[in-house]
């Protein structure tokens, strides 16, 4: 089978690495890729908002199957596109990508299966927005109804702050995407992410982990898109796994198909775990970044099978999938000033020295060659992975593939995995 992904970060260097050793993959391409996926695949020069190129990359590589990674092309409808000349695409069309690509479509979707989720209202006039946060306790949520590379949530503990918070956002904080904005109830819990591969009608949970949004230490700092994961989490236990899929993901797949948008891809359900269960925080119509790059290396099966059953409708028929035992955890390596202003062109090394141990993934997420030498291009900048017997071991790798790493210009997190590795020293299963 010949595989296009669609994507130039960590996430997609994650997939392709995972796709590249399963024995159905005869030839591996990403577009546009980047220095480390190309060596594991061919990488095509397109930008992910040549919607034209993109497809005409696909055909020219004869591709049997194309995975998009990023929310963007999906809301824009690619893999509308690529169905639409006979490509098997793993991705939803763009009227399912809505679930994404609209917050507020998102909710009224949940609330129509009978999801749960927090009580919200979707406001395009500054004056009606705060007359509902009068209605609300703090800390209030208010969120761009639109994509925002992660960045579109604010968390504000005072009134003031969130009164200027719903002026910056109408007045084009995130321009067209925050020109509605939703205000939500706070949830209070322990946030999980879960993934479920989906072909329309049914879904297959894929796994489930946990990540750090905030920059910084302690969970201070802005909110990001995301600066480390780990799986498996406490908190994700088989039976809340299972309430998941059947109370979320299963109802919203059941609505969107109802709707006559079926959706199919990875359901990426943002979950908040309470004591009356799982709530729903969120629909992603993608594989989470830096989720996906923390579960590729657990699974185990013939990955890129199953997504070609998912894309043609025929997950019921696919091979098994599994999660291997022990632990795998992610830190991501951002560019001093990320998320405002990122600092890049520094160069970066020893990265083959950081991989060297086998139990250990070095991921590209924001680099380029200039001359021979790497440098980085973006904000987060690389995703060292490392996966150990328990989430001690994974981390304890992970940092030590770190020290290797030669770059003035980056910071990271040192505490991935705290809420965990507290929770085992504790005695918390």
């Amino acid at each position: 089978m010949r595989v296009l992904i669609v994507g130039g970060h960590g996430r997609e260097h994650a997939l392709a690495w995972r796709l590249a050793q399963d024995p159905s993959v005869s030839a591996l391409f990403v577009a546009p890729g980047n220095p480390g996926a190309a060596a594991i695949a061919t990488c095509l020069p397109v930008g992910l908002d040549d919607l034209d190129s993109l497809v005409a990359a696909a055909q020219a590589v004869t591709a049997d199957l194309v995975v998009i990674g990023p929310e963007g092309p999906l809301v824009a409808g690619l893999a509308d596109r690529l169905r639409d000349v006979g490509i098997a695409c793993f991705g939803p069309s763009a009227a399912a990508a809505r679930l994404e690509g609209s917050k507020r479509f998102m909710k009224e979707i949940a609330a129509r299966a009978g999801i749960p989720t927090a009580r919200f209202g979707a406001f395009t006039d500054a004056d009606a927005a705060r007359a509902f946060l009068d209605e609300m306790a703090p800390p209030y949520v208010i969120k761009a109804d639109g994509l925002a590379a992660g960045k579109g949530v604010s968390l504000l503990a005072n009134r003031w702050e969130a009164d200027a918070e719903i002026v910056s956002m109408l007045s084009g904080k995130f321009g067209a995407q925050s020109a509605q904005i939703v205000i939500e109830e706070f949830l209070a819990g322990e946030e999980l992410s879960l993934f479920a591969l989906c072909d329309g009608k049914t879904a297959r949970l894929l796994g489930a982990a946990q990540d750090h949004k905030r920059a910084f230490d302690g969970d201070q700092g802005p909110n990001t898109g995301g600066m480390g994961a780990y799986a498996p989490a406490p908190i994700a236990t088989a039976a809340l796994q299972a309430q998941a899929m059947s109370g979320i993901v299963q109802p919203a797949l059941d609505a969107m198909a109802a709707q006559g948008a079926p959706f199919v891809g990875v359901l990426f359900a943002g979950l908040m775990a309470t004591p009356a269960g799982p709530k729903l925080i969120e629909f992603n119509c993608r594989f989470g970044d830096p989720e996906c790059q923390t579960l590729m290396p657990l699974i185990e099966g013939d990955l890129a099978r199953v997504l070609y059953h998912g894309a043609t409708g025929t997950l019921d028929e696919a091979p098994p999938l599994t999660l291997r035992a022990g632990a795998s955890l992610c830190v991501v390596l951002a560019a001093q000033g990320y998320p405002d202003r990122p600092k890049t062109g520094g160069a970066i090394a020893g990265l083959a020295q950081a991989a060297a141990d086998d139990k250990v993934q070095v991921f590209h997420a924001g680099t380029k060659m200039e001359d021979g030498v790497l440098r980085a291009c973006g904000g987060r900048v690389l995703n060292i992975c490392a996966q150990g017997d328990d989430l001690a071991a994974a981390r304890a790798r992970a940092y030590a593939a770190i020290d290797l790493i030669d770059w003035p210009d980056g910071f990271y997190r040192r505490d991935i995995g705290w809420r965990a590795l507290t929770a085992s020293s504790d005695g918390v299963a």
